[in-house]
C-alpha cells in the first residue's frame, strides 16, 4: 500500500467521522478533498477541483433538478393532493381500510407529479391523520401508511434522486425512470395488500368511513374525480410520457411540467404572489443543497480516485473468495445500512461512486447468473439502489419522514410512528429481494421501450430506402433543396454579421 492510498483511506475515515458528528456534508467534503489532496498530490489538486466543477456544470440533465423540484412545490401549492385525496376518499368510503388505500394510492399518483417526500408526508399528515383518528384507525398502521406512502416520491418518477443517479451510474435518466416504475408500483401494491389484509382480519384496525360522513351523490363524486384526478393525470402524461417516449429530454419535460403546474394553480384559484414566492424559495433551497453536494462530492471522488484508493478498495473487494452475487448482495447491504444515518443525496453522490467500480467489475458474472442483458445491468442496479434507499426515510435515527409527520400530528408520539414505520421497512426489504432476484421487475419496461424505439427507427430507415428506390431523383432533389436553404440562411447570417 502506497502513501497516497493510505492518505485516501484516512481521508475517507475522517469524512465519515465528521458527518456522523453532524458537520455539514458539502463543506466537509470540499475541505477534506483540498486538504488531503494537497498533502498527497500537491498543487494539482486545485486544477483537479476546477475541471471537475466545470465538467459537472456541463451536465445538462442536472438542470432538471430545480425544475422538477419547483414543479413539485407548485403542485403542492395548487392543492392537487387535497383534491385527489378527497376524490378517492369519496369513491372508497364503504370499504374496510379505505383510508389506508386512499393514502397509498394518493401517494403513488402524487409521486408521479412531485418527488418531494417532505411535502407529501406533511400534506398527507394534515389531511389523513385527523380523519383516521376520528374514524378509530390504528395509530401505528396509520402512521406507517402515511410515512411509507409519502416516501414513494423518491422512487416513482419523476424522482429527483433518479436524475442525480443517472450521471453517477452513466445511464440514461429516461431508462432509470422506466426501470423504477415496476418496483415503485409493486411496492405500493404490497403496501395496499398488507393494509387491506390486516383490516379484513381485524376490522377494528381500519373500519369503513361512517355512513353519515359518506357522499352518496354520484354526480358529486364524478365531478370531484374529474376535477381532482384528470388534470393531475394530464400533467403527469405531459412530463413522464414525453420522457419515456423520447419526445423530450428530462430537462425539457421538467420545464413543461413546471409550466403545467403553474397553469393548474391559476385554474384552481390557488396562484398568489405569496404561494409563488414560497415555491421559489423552497425550490431554490432544496436545489442548492443537492447541487452543491453534487459539486463537492464530485471533487472529493476525483481526488479519492487520483490517490488510487478507489482502485485499491475495488481490487480488495473483487478478489475476496466469495461468489459475485454474494459480493453484490454485500454492496446492497452496505447501501441499506448507510441509509440509516444518511439521506439519499450523500449516499448517491459520495458512496455510490466508491461502490461503482466494484459493481462494474461484477457486471459480467452477475448478468450471466441473473439473466440480465449486459447493457441493462446498470439500469437494473440503479432501480435496486433506488428501492434500497427508500429505507433512508423510514430508518432511525434520521428517518426524516417521522419528524415530518410528528410536526403536523401532535397526537402521535415518535415511538408510535417508529413502530408503524418498522412494519413497512420489512415490506421494503421483501421488495429489495424480489427486485434483486427477479430482475425483470425493473428491466421489462425499459427493454420494451428500447424495442419500440428501435422499431420506429427501423421503420423510418425502411421508409427512406423505399422512397429512394421508387424515385431516387426526387429524393436527391429534396436533399439538394434542403442544402440550398441551409446555404442561403448561412449567407444571410453572414451578411447580418458584417452589417
Amino acid at each position: 500500500m502506497t502513501g497516497e492510498i493510505l492518505t485516501g483511506l484516512v481521508m475517507l475515515v475522517v469524512m465519515l467521522g465528521a458527518i456522523f458528528i453532524g458537520i455539514q456534508i458539502s463543506f466537509t467534503l470540499l475541505f477534506l478533498a483540498l486538504t488531503f489532496g494537497y498533502f498527497a498530490l500537491g498543487k494539482v489538486v486545485f486544477d483537479l477541483a476546477y475541471f471537475q466543477t466545470i465538467g459537472l456544470m456541463k451536465e445538462e440533465v442536472l438542470a432538471a433538478v430545480p425544475l422538477f423540484i419547483f414543479m413539485g412545490y407548485l403542485t403542492e401549492q395548487a392543492g392537487l393532493m387535497e383534491r385527489l385525496f378527497s376524490a378517492l376518499r369519496m369513491m372508497l368510503a364503504p370499504v374496510r381500510g379505505s383510508l389506508y388505500i386512499v393514502v397509498i394510492v394518493t401517494s403513488a399518483i402524487f409521486a408521479m407529479a412531485t418527488g418531494i417526500v417532505g411535502a407529501a408526508v406533511t400534506v398527507l399528515g394534515i389531511m389523513a391523520a385527523p380523519i383516521m383518528i376520528k374514524s378509530g384507525y390504528d395509530e401505528k398502521l396509520s402512521a406507517g401508511a402515511i410515512t411509507a406512502g409519502g416516501t414513494l416520491g423518491i422512487l416513482i418518477p419523476p424522482s429527483v434522486m433518479l436524475i442525480v443517479m443517472g450521471p453517477v451510474l452513466g445511464v440514461s435518466v429516461a431508462e432509470l425512470y422506466a426501470a423504477a416504475f415496476g418496483p415503485g408500483f409493486l411496492l405500493a401494491s404490497i403496501y395496499v395488500t398488507y393494509l387491506v389484509t390486516r383490516s379484513f382480519i381485524n376490522p377494528k384496525l381500519g373500519p369503513p368511513v361512517p355512513k353519515e360522513e359518506r357522499v352518496t351523490d354520484v354526480v358529486a363524486i364524478l365531478r370531484e374525480v374529474l376535477i381532482g384526478v384528470l388534470p393531475l393525470f394530464l400533467l403527469i402524461g405531459s412530463t413522464l410520457g414525453s420522457i419515456l417516449l423520447g419526445i423530450a429530454t428530462p430537462t425539457e419535460a421538467a420545464a413543461i411540467g413546471a409550466l403545467g403546474a403553474m397553469i393548474l394553480a391559476v385554474c384552481y384559484g390557488r396562484a398568489s404572489y405569496g404561494a409563488l414566492k414560497q415555491a421559489c424559495i423552497s425550490a431554490m433551497t432544496t436545489s442548492s443543497m443537492v447541487l452543491l453536494l453534487a459539486v463537492t462530492s464530485n471533487i472529493f471522488g476525483a481526488v479519492f480516485s487520483r490517490m488510487g484508493t478507489a482502485t485499491w478498495i475495488t481490487e480488495a473487494l473483487v478478489t475476496m473468495p466469495v461468489p459475485p452475487l454474494v459480493m453484490l448482495g454485500f454492496v446492497v447491504l452496505l447501501i441499506f445500512l448507510l441509509g440509516w444515518p444518511f439521506e439519499w443525496p450523500a449516499i448517491i453522490l459520495v458512496f455510490l461512486p466508491i461502490f461503482y467500480p466494484v459493481v462494474e467489475a461484477l457486471r459480467p458474472s452477475v448478468s450471466q447468473s441473473l439473466g440480465i442483458a449486459p447493457d441493462m445491468f446498470m439500469v437494473w442496479f440503479g432501480a435496486l439502489v433506488a428501492v434500497t434507499l427508500q429505507t433512508a426515510y423510514l430508518s432511525p435515527p434520521v428517518a426524516m419522514s417521522a419528524y415530518y409527520l410528528k410536526q403536523v400530528v401532535k397526537d402521535w408520539s415518535l415511538g408510535t410512528i417508529y413502530k408503524g414505520m418498522f412494519q413497512f421497512m420489512i415490506l421494503q426489504c421483501i421488495v429489495i429481494g424480489m427486485v434483486m432476484f427477479v430482475p425483470a421487475i425493473a428491466t421489462s419496461f425499459p427493454e420494451y421501450l428500447r424495442t419500440e424505439q428501435s422499431a420506429v427507427q427501423t421503420e423510418e430507415v425502411d421508409d427512406s430506402l423505399n422512397r429512394l428506390e421508387e424515385d431516387p431523383n426526387k429524393v436527391m432533389q429534396e436533399h439538394a433543396d434542403e442544402e440550398d436553404k441551409g446555404g442561403d440562411a448561412l449567407e444571410k447570417d453572414e451578411l447580418k454579421a458584417k452589417k
